[in-house]
C-alpha cells in the first residue's frame, strides 16, 4: 500500500502538484518574508490536496483491483458485441475517450445491452473495431469490466493454434469465437492464465478438457509442432450495412485513428460493395 502512495504521490507532483512544496520551500528560505504570507499559505493548500488526490487515488485504484479480483473469481466470462461507437468529445492524456454499446450474452446469463466508456488508445482499437469484447460479469447484479487480455484472443489478434501429439495435428481455430469462448472459461475455471503460450501437458484433466473442445469444433490441419501455442481468439464478423460501416469510418478518422488516405481507401471500397 505504502509503495502504490508514493507511486500516486510522484505522479500528483509530476502533474503540476509540485508547485505547493516549491512555494513553501521558498517562503521558509526566505526567512519567513513578510510579503510572502500568501505563498505559504497558497503552497499549504496546495500540497494538502496534492496528498488527498493521491489518497484518493491509492483508493479508487485499491476499489478497482478488488472489483477485478472478486469477477476473476466468481464473476461469468461473457462474449460482449460492440453494437455501437460514438464519440464523447474528451480526451484522456491525448486519446479519445469513446462509448461503446454492447450486447452481453454467457453461460447462466440472461443477454443484456449495456454501455461503458473507455478510452481508445492504439493498442485497444483493433479490439473495438473487431466488434467483440470479453467481458467478466458479475451474474448477481450484471456489473461487468472489460477483459482487455482476453480480448485480444477473441478479437483474433493472436492466432488460434492448439497442436495434440496424440492426433499429430495442429489444428486452427481461429474466427470460431464460440468454441474459443469455452476454452477461455475452462482455462478460468481452472486459474490458468491464457496469456502466451500455454502448455497443458503437465495438466491433463484440463488437457482433455480443452483438447475436447478443438476437436469438436474441428478446424484446420496442419503439421504438428513441437510446442503447444497459446490458445487465441478471433469472432467471425457479422455482415453490417453499409450506411453503419460508413458511419463508424466517419467516426475513426475523426478520432485520428485512421489516417486521411485509409479513410479514402476503405471508404470507396465499401461503396464499391454495394
Amino acid at each position: 500500500m505504502l509503495v502504490r502512495y508514493l507511486k500516486a504521490q510522484a505522479m500528483v507532483l509530476l502533474c503540476g502538484g509540485l508547485v505547493g512544496p516549491i512555494f513553501l520551500a521558498v517562503y521558509f528560505a526566505s526567512g519567513f518574508g513578510e510579503y510572502l504570507g500568501w505563498m505559504f499559505w497558497t503552497g499549504l493548500f496546495v500540497t494538502a490536496a496534492d496528498v488527498l488526490v493521491a489518497l484518493w487515488l491509492v483508493s479508487f485504484g485499491a476499489k478497482r483491483q478488488a472489483k477485478q479480483q472478486a469477477l476473476e473469481a466468481n464473476g461469468v466470462l461473457a462474449l460482449a458485441r460492440v453494437t455501437s461507437l460514438t464519440e464523447t468529445g474528451t480526451q484522456i492524456n491525448d486519446r479519445p475517450l469513446v462509448k461503446l454499446g454492447l450486447h452481453i450474452e454467457g453461460p447462466g446469463l440472461a443477454p443484456f445491452d449495456a454501455t461503458d466508456r473507455v478510452i481508445a488508445s492504439i493498442p485497444r482499437m483493433p479490439l473495438i473495431t473487431a466488434r467483440y469484447l470479453a467481458v467478466l460479469v458479475d451474474p448477481a447484479t450484471n456489473e461487468f469490466q472489460i477483459d482487455w487480455q482476453r480480448s485480444t484472443l477473441v478479437a483474433g489478434i493472436a492466432p488460434a493454434q492448439f497442436t495434440s501429439d496424440e492426433d499429430g495435428r495442429t489444428y486452427d481455430l481461429t474466427g470460431q469465437a464460440g468454441p474459443l469462448m469455452d476454452i477461455l472459461r475452462i482455462l478460468k475455471a481452472n486459474g490458468v492464465p491464457a496469456d502466451g503460450t500455454v502448455d497443458l501437458r503437465s495438466n491433463p484433466a484440463v488437457r482433455q478438457q480443452v483438447m475436447a473442445v478443438v476437436r469438436r469444433a474441428g478446424g484446420n490441419a496442419a503439421p504438428a509442432a513441437p510446442v503447444a501455442p497459446a490458445p487465441a481468439a478471433a469472432p467471425v464478423m457479422p455482415s453490417q450495412p453499409a450506411a453503419q460501416r460508413l458511419q463508424e469510418l466517419e467516426t475513426l478518422r475523426a478520432m485520428g485513428t485512421i489516417s486521411e488516405a485509409e479513410y479514402t481507401a476503405k471508404r470507396a471500397q465499401i461503396i464499391a460493395e454495394l
